[in-house]
């Protein structure tokens, strides 16, 4: 039940998102991670200072040297800031990975506010990413900005959702926790009609850096070891809800999870 998940996104200096939540995740789900890194931020839980470009043929080349040897149970996709990375990704994907489940996690926007897709890029990742996913999995400023709709409550985060649907991934996870109220509702749709609607109450804390990554992560991994997508999603809600309430309380911002609450420690 080991599972390999390929990872291709950007870091975070920071550690709570990006590459690093993400070796983080897989790893405390049992499975292998391996990366190809598509940029380089500089961030904490304040926000991002900057971002260095990693040119897309060494994206590629990261990507051939680990399909080529350790191979994929699934691979999951993150910052693509560019149109040509995005189309160079597409590219490798067709060639070297025909076959593998994709969760798309279409990360735009960082926790501090700043923008981390550039937005010529948007119709590369609507037109040539998206309908390649086996999982697309946008919050709800994500799904405004693919959908063009105002998604104001979970009516029109399920309208969105269906909207989305028509770019041709297989399923999508529409996460809701940006909107207000109690209880946070994430629907899952698969195929034209399925719908699934996974809700939780709240939990209030300002220690949610990361949370899109790690969930993307968390259900890339179940999907690698051999899960429905439901059950990797369900799988995967479990673990961030813990890591979440599990916070170690860290940065004067947006703080990191506890990725690590399913590790043991010996002695302990």
């Amino acid at each position: 039940m080991r599972g390999r998940v390929l990872i291709v996104a950007g870091s975070d200096s920071g550690g709570g998102a990006g590459i690093q939540a993400d070796i983080k995740t897989v790893t405390a789900l049992g499975g292998f991670a391996m990366t190809a890194v598509t940029a380089l931020t500089a961030q904490n839980t304040q926000g991002v200072s900057g971002i260095h470009d990693v040119p897309a043929d060494f994206v590629a080349e990261q990507m051939r040297a680990v399909l080529g040897d350790l191979g994929a149970d699934c691979i999951k996709i993150g910052m693509l800031h560019r149109a040509d990375v995005i189309e160079t990704v597409c590219k490798v994907l067709d060639v070297h990975a025909p076959g593998v489940p994709i969760v798309c996690d279409p990360v735009m926007v960082a926790k501090g506010g700043a923008s981390l897709l550039d937005a010529a890029a948007l119709h590369a990742l609507k037109h040539a990413l998206i309908p390649r996913a086996t999982l697309l999995t946008p919050n709800v400023p994500e799904a405004e900005r693919l959908s063009g709709i105002a998604i104001k409550g979970p009516d029109d985060a399920l309208h969105a959702a269906r909207t989305l649907a028509t770019l041709g991934p297989k399923a999508i996870l529409m996460k809701g926790g940006h909107l207000d109220g109690p209880t946070v509702q994430d629907f899952l749709l698969e195929g034209e009609c399925h719908i699934d609607v996974f809700e939780h109450a709240r939990i209030e804390t300002r220690h949610t850096h990361g949370t899109g990554c790690t969930t993307a992560s968390a259900v890339a991994c179940g999907i690698a070891q051999g899960l429905s997508v439901r059950d990797a999603v369900i799988r995967a809600r479990r673990y961030v809800l813990e890591a979440i309430r599990t916070a170690p309380g860290y940065g004067g911002g947006h703080g990191p999870l506890n990725h690590a609450h399913t590790v043991v420690l010996p002695g302990a």
